[in-house]
């Protein structure tokens, strides 16, 4: 049987991903205002780009768990 639905506990560790996620952005997004070397900058940039991507997809995911892929 094919459900769409998350279990309980599915829902809270997403949750929680988001969560850690959407810190992880924060402090590399602050930390890359901060920071002088450009490598270190291309760094941060590089991570804010692909955590910004992830946080989109759970987003995303857990808005249309209910519709079909």
């Amino acid at each position: 049987m094919n459900t769409h639905y998350l279990a309980p506990h599915e829902t809270y560790e997403l949750h929680e991903l988001l969560t850690f996620k959407n810190l992880c952005l924060t402090k590399s997004s602050t930390m890359s205002a901060l920071v002088q070397d450009p490598q270190l900058k291309n760094i941060l940039q590089q991570d804010v780009t692909k955590t910004t991507s992830q946080v989109q997809r759970i987003q995303e995911f857990m808005t249309n768990r209910g519709e079909q892929s």
